[in-house]
């Protein structure tokens, strides 16, 4: 029984870079449902690694910073398919290259980045592919469980990314006018992955997140993809401009009694 209705569908995944990608895991799973995947990616040299293991899929070449490139995209995916039934935005960047900083420091242009590649890209892509997109479509994008918690290794990205879960709103809102397309975000605490280890003192983050979880087991990125094919089936028709949180019960477990007894004694 096909109970996610997947089979079959066309699913466009931004932002595959590597193995550990949480696009790579989503992609994964939604073969083993028997869905057809297409993936994008920023340039021509990660096309050539992702290529290693992706075989046979299609693979299309997009740098979101570039609009040129978004509209190109749109344009190649629909010589080649009459519609999409999903599509999953999972791209975030922020220039870390000068090391952490207070946040009052941030760069005007490193923050304006951060919201062109990490939040605008996925209004942008969401517009290109109105046209594409079916009539009951899932949009999905890759948050982070809080954008309240200061970790000050993460700086501004937090508030970029409260930015790209507020737009979550204004999209189905501004969608509903012609479709029933509907778009969320699934929000993971911290995950090993190859972007994250760029985060300066990022382990040690992890570490202490993986005590925090309510199982002292670390969240895995599986478990994240397979919240993200939720989203993207039918099953989750009720589900819109919504944020999904996964954090294995980190959020509710801060006053756990033995992270308590190694802070105080």
């Amino acid at each position: 029984m096909n109970f996610l209705d997947l089979a079959d569908k066309t699913i466009l995944i931004v932002g595959v870079a590597n193995k550990k990608s949480v696009a790579y895991h989503i992609g994964e799973v939604l073969k083993e449902v028997g869905a057809k995947v297409l993936y994008s990616v920023q340039n021509e040299s990660i096309k050539q690694n992702v290529r290693k293991f992706l075989r046979d899929d299609k693979i299309y070449i997009c740098d979101v910073e570039k609009e040129q490139d978004i509209k190109q995209l749109a344009s190649e995916v629909a010589s080649e398919y009459s519609n999409i039934d999903g599509l999953v935005h999972s791209i975030a960047f922020a220039d870390y290259s000068e090391g952490i900083k207070p946040f009052h420091e941030t760069k005007k242009e490193h923050f304006l980045q951060a919201i062109d590649i990490s939040c605008f890209s996925f209004i942008a892509l969401s517009n290109a592919f109105k046209d594409l997109l079916s009539q009951d479509a899932s949009v999905i994008t890759i948050s982070i469980s809080t954008t309240r918690m200061a970790a000050e290794s993460y700086g501004y990205m937090a508030p970029v990314k409260a930015a790209l879960d507020s737009s979550l709103s204004f999209l189905a809102k501004s969608f509903s006018k012609f479709s029933n397309v509907r778009f969320n975000a699934v929000s993971p605490s911290l995950l090993k992955t190859s972007a994250s280890a760029g985060i300066p003192g990022y382990i040690d983050y992890y570490l202490y997140a993986e005590q925090l979880t309510l199982r002292k087991k670390a969240l895995q990125t599986k478990e994240v993809a397979n919240t993200s094919i939720f989203l993207l089936s039918p099953r989750s028709s009720g589900i819109n401009a919504q944020t999904i949180i996964i954090d294995a019960g980190m959020s509710v477990n801060y006053f756990d009694r033995e992270i308590i007894r190694k802070v105080i004694k």
